[in-house]
């Protein structure tokens, strides 16, 4: 699933491409992506233009020129790809496609989605504010007023959680999920099944750091393609091969030489190193 890194890249992309372009027509072949009916959701988009494209966790908010908002979530596997004028099309614009939307000006956006588990939603935009309340989202973690000492009240909220369960829940904190909270946790040392209550005030300090150095890091490297993500312009992110544990299952650790392990937590898996990241508080056998 795209994460936070992720999501504010193709963000930023699509802002710059898409403001102030006027939507021609749109193409749905798949209904119960857009969660109205086709003939509401066309009376809405065909004839707007894109004033600007925002972010509020891991959904993206296209601001049209009519007071409506499109609310897209991405889900597990969604893209969103740009394609200008007379620029030709490849296997991954057209494969699973269930979304196109053609501005004025030739160009397109294509919206594709190999699980169907994503959406798209249209909400006026006076109403957005009371939406993301009722979502009860937690605060976004690259913000400048996102400090440690919120963090760590947050964390006095939940103190019999695991802290990799803690980080991934969208009411604690916008947009981390299984790749970058298992990044992080690697960073501060800290076990995946550690529980909030016992990590000491040194710990909490090293995962707020771990967050503000990770995540912007991530971004600078358009994100990580190790599965379905694309970016606005069909391409991979670059951040996998500075990857610490994720996905590194049986393979050597790049700060001890031990072997990362993977164990399940609620259904969703974690990655970390045995030797680095202790269960037990205590000195680690190595340290970074």
């Amino acid at each position: 699933m795209p994460e936070l890194p992720e999501v504010e890249t193709i963000r930023g992309q699509l802002n710059k491409l898409l403001t102030g372009k006027k939507i021609k027509k749109v193409q749905i072949s798949l209904p119960k992506m857009v969660k109205l009916t086709l003939a509401e959701f066309k009376k809405i988009v065909i004839s707007a233009k894109i004033n600007c494209v925002a972010r509020r966790a891991k959904i993206l908010i296209f601001e049209l020129s009519n007071d409506w908002s499109l609310l897209v979530h991405l889900k597990m596997s969604g893209r969103l790809i740009f394609r200008k004028k007379g620029e030709a099309l490849k296997e991954q614009d057209i494969k699973w496609n269930h979304l196109i939307y053609d501005f004025q000006d030739g160009s397109r956006l294509f919206h594709n989605d190999l699980r169907q588990f994503g959406y798209v939603k249209a909400m006026k935009t006076d109403e957005l504010a009371e939406f993301f309340e009722k979502e009860k989202l937690g605060p976004e973690p690259l913000e400048k007023d996102f400090t440690l000492d919120d963090f760590s009240a947050i964390l006095t909220k939940r103190p019999k959680a695991k802290i990799k369960q803690f980080l991934m829940d969208q009411q604690n904190l916008a947009g981390i999920g299984n790749i970058y909270s298992d990044e992080i946790l690697f960073f501060a040392l800290v076990h995946p099944l550690r529980k909030v209550g016992g990590l000491k005030q040194q710990e909490i300090k090293k995962i707020f750091e771990g967050i503000k150095k990770i995540l912007p890091e991530a971004y600078k490297f358009r994100g990580s393609s190790n599965n379905d993500y694309l970016d606005a312009f069909g391409k991979k992110g670059d951040y996998v091969p500075r990857l610490k544990v994720y996905g590194r299952e049986g393979e050597k650790c790049k700060n001890c030489g031990g072997i990362i392990q993977r164990l399940k937590i609620g259904g969703r898996s974690a990655h970390f190193c045995p030797a680095c990241q202790r269960l037990r508080a205590g000195k680690p056998k190595c340290q970074k």
